[in-house]
This record gives C-alpha cells, structure tokens and sequence, in this order.
C-alpha cells in the first residue's frame, strides 16, 4: 500500500514526450500539438514532459523549445501540467532555458544532471540550486548517471530537498535503496524514470512514473498504479505482467527498423514523423 502522505505535485502518469519532426528536419509544431493532446485525452497522462532528452533537446534550439512549450500549452490547456526541460551541461544556458520557459507558458521545469563533464557534487549543488532561483516554477531533479555520467548522491539530494522550489526526482538511478532513503527523510516526489520499474519504486514510496511507453501505454499503466494504491498488489502485479507483454508486441508490430523515437510517433496512428539527426 502507497503512503497516504506520498506527494504527487504532478500527478501520477507522465509521459516524456517525443519531439515530431518533418522530413527535412524542421521541428513539426501542428503534430506537436496533436501529439500532446492524443497523449492527455487518450493515454490519461496527467502531466508532458517537453524539450526532454526523449524528446531530442540536444538537437533543438532555444527558439524551437520556446515554441514546442507554447504550441503544447496552448493544446492541452489546463488539463495537464507542462514540465519543461531545460537541463544542459551549461548553469548559464539552463538558467537561460529557464526563463525562457517560464515566459512561454510551462508550470514547471525539468533538470538533467550536467552531462560529460562530470562535475563533483559540490558542483552539482550549485548548478542545480542556481537554476531552481532563476524562476518560481517547481523543479525536478533528473537523476540518470548511466547517460549523464555522474549519480546525485544520497547527501546531495538531502541538500536540495531544502530548496523550496526542488520538488521532485525523475529516478532513472536503478537503487531504490537509495531512493527510498530520500523519500523516506524528504518531502521529494519519486516518479520513475525506468518504465519497467514504475510497481517497485510505487513499493516504496514512488508518486508515479516519467515514461516513454506511456505514449501508446498509458491506460495501462494508470490501471497499474490505481491497482497498487487501492491494495490490490496482485492486480497491479498482473497489470504489469500484461502490459510488458502487450507493449513489446506493439512495439515489434510498429517499430520494425525505425528508431524508438519515429515508432512512439507511430505508435499513436496520428503522427508519421522524423526524427532529427545529431551529426
């Protein structure tokens, strides 16, 4: 059984969104619209995550993603909570991203941990502190040490808990004893970042899932998480069983030799996008 306390400050399913793209590479913002609403009024997300890593912010520029959260507020309205990502391995430039994103309409800002370059903790305190002062707007934290190369520690974390406006974790870590540890001496949301272990971060305390399946899964994983926090562990346990099995097979029936990428596209009959090359 979940904690009746555990905070959700953004719901509980979110789906970090895909960017669409056109054949020659020029962002698809009419798609991007269609996209985001496909996924709050069909896929049940409560909340989108823009301009993410998924959604191939390396290879867009600032413009592009103060146009994508526009396009994607003006879509989904009220009905959703539009997380932007605004993460680089640049304080100044994340600060910058920041501002420009609360200018163009999200409720809240997603920072990735500074990526290559490796920074000490202190650093990443530092970093991470200076951007959540730039705006009003909620943060969280971005935690993937396998892709950016470095983990927030437990002490970290505890650190920036402290902040009024860091609220929330997307755990793509894989330690949910360290993850437990936070939550359990914080008031910071857990959402996971590795779709296949939504069930055990719920187990110990989760609010809900970041996902990427979430695009053509969502009612799926909803059913899962309600299962969980009405008691019915079995159910959200066969759930889970049936919604890996279900989503590998629509993933091998509309991916064939696309990219992850272009197939989530697909994958909601709407969008035959591109995606953007990287060099």
């Amino acid at each position: 059984m979940p904690a009746l306390d555990t905070p959700r400050p953004f719901g509980r399913l979110l789906t970090a969104m895909v960017t669409p793209f056109g054949v020659s590479g020029e962002l698809d913002l009419d798609r991007a619209g269609e996209l985001a609403t496909y996924l709050v009024d069909e896929q049940r997300n409560d909340g989108l995550v823009i301009s993410g890593t998924a959604g191939e912010s390396p290879t867009t520029t600032d413009a592009e993603k103060a146009d994508l959260v526009r396009v994607v507020a003006d879509a989904v309205g009220d009905r959703a909570t539009i997380i932007a990502g605004v993460g680089t391995f640049d304080t100044v430039h994340s600060i910058h991203l920041a501002e420009q994103a609360a200018k163009s309409g999200a409720d809240a800002l997603i920072v990735v941990t500074p990526y290559y370059s490796r920074p000490p903790q202190a650093g990443l305190l530092a970093h991470f502190r200076a951007v959540a002062d730039a705006t009003e707007l909620p943060v969280m934290l971005y935690d993937i040490p396998h892709r950016s190369g470095t983990a927030i520690e437990t002490e970290t974390l505890l650190r920036l808990a402290e902040h009024e406006r860091i609220v929330a974790v997307k755990d793509a870590k894989g330690d949910l004893g360290a993850s437990a540890a936070v939550m359990a001496q914080t008031a910071l949301a857990y959402y996971c970042g590795e779709d296949k272990l939504t069930l055990p971060l719920l187990s110990v305390g989760g609010a809900g899932v970041v996902g990427t399946s979430t695009h053509f899964s969502g009612p799926g994983t909803l059913a899962m998480i309600e299962a969980y926090e009405r008691g019915d562990v079995a159910e959200a346990h066969e759930v889970m069983a049936h919604r890996r099995v279900v989503a590998q097979h629509d993933r091998d029936r509309l991916l064939g030799h696309h990219s992850t990428r272009e197939h989530e596209h697909r994958a909601t009959n709407q969008h035959q996008s591109h995606h953007r090359l990287t060099g």
